[in-house]
This record gives C-alpha cells, sequence and structure tokens, in this order.
C-alpha cells in the first residue's frame, strides 16, 4: 500500500475537496435529524382537578395528535410580542377543560424546556384562549413556538394583555396542564 492510500483511509490527508463533501453531508446529516426533531407530533398531557382520565392509573387525561386535532378549531388573529398579525389556530382552552372534566380555578402550564406559568381558568371564558396548534395555516414547530402555543386576543384587549403582565400569558412549547 502507498503511503498516499494509508493517509486517505485515515481520513487525515483527504483532498480538500473530499474533507468538504464530507462535510456537507455530515450537515445536511444533522440537518435533516434537527427537521424531525422539530417536526413533534401534538401531545397534552392534563392532570389535576379532573374528572376524567384515559391512562392506566387513572391520574391524567392524554390527548395525542388525533384527539386534539379531533377538537372543533378556532382562529385568533392577533399580534404578539414575538410575531406579526398573524391567525392562530388550535381548539380552545376551554374545549380542553372540557372533555377532561377539569374542576379547578387555575391551569398550571408546564413546557419543553421546563418553564411553568400559571392562567385562571376564567381566562377562557373572558378571552377565548385558544391552544393554537398553527399560524397563518401552517403547523407550528418547536422552533416556532410550537408544538402548542397558548393565545390570547391581544389587539382585542390592548390594555388588558399588552405590557409584561399580558405578555406573561402567551406560552409556548406546551406539553402538559395541571388543573388546581
Amino acid at each position: 500500500m502507498t503511503k498516499a492510500t494509508a493517509t486517505v483511509q485515515r481520513g487525515f490527508g483527504a483532498p480538500a475537496s473530499v474533507r468538504w463533501a464530507m462535510g456537507l453531508i455530515l450537515a445536511l446529516t444533522a440537518w435533516s435529524v434537527q427537521a424531525q426533531t422539530d417536526a413533534t407530533a401534538l401531545a397534552l398531557d392534563v392532570t389535576g382537578k379532573i374528572g376524567k382520565t384515559n391512562d392506566a392509573a387513572h391520574r391524567s387525561y392524554h390527548f395525542d395528535e388525533a384527539q386534539l386535532l379531533a377538537l372543533p378549531a378556532r382562529s385568533i388573529t392577533t399580534s404578539t410580542t414575538w410575531t406579526p398579525r398573524s391567525s392562530f389556530t388550535g381548539p380552545l382552552l376551554a374545549d380542553i377543560l372540557k372533555t377532561v372534566g377539569a374542576y379547578g380555578t387555575q391551569i398550571e402550564i408546564h413546557t419543553l424546556d421546563d418553564y411553568t406559568y400559571t392562567v385562571p381558568v376564567s381566562d377562557c371564558d373572558r378571552y377565548g384562549v385558544v391552544l393554537a396548534y398553527s399560524i397563518n395555516g401552517r403547523r407550528l414547530k418547536i422552533s416556532d413556538f410550537g408544538p402548542l402555543f397558548l393565545i390570547y386576543p391581544r389587539d382585542a384587549f390592548p390594555d388588558e394583555l399588552a405590557g409584561a403582565s399580558g405578555d406573561s400569558k402567551f406560552v409556548w412549547q406546551i406539553k402538559a396542564l395541571i388543573v388546581k
């Protein structure tokens, strides 16, 4: 075996074009994995003060993608601090609470990055809050607030839903709710 062949087999002395092609292949593979990871299926777990469960231990109600998409979809067209005026679509939070037989007064929201925030159940009636899974007809991805994003009609209630206190109600990357 010649010295040149041995070097290429180890990968260290490969011509620049081969190293560039190998780098491109690795980058495309990483991008493909990220794109697949970002296309997280819709799911939501609800626990706490609920009257209906669907797990074996009778402690939670797990919504899979089909169940969430089967709920009546509503849209709120509004702007947020992070998005221009857009149409956000998903089930009403009130419909999710009704499905699970919720009887609490607060909803603790949990996100994929372990952030938690609590909103009053009364916001459902006051604002018609939506748990959005799409923006302008396009499914939300983890990289753009998905898979679920709590949306309030900010433009319809600017005095109540603007500023830091209003912004805090817009929770994204939601994975679970605890009714308290």
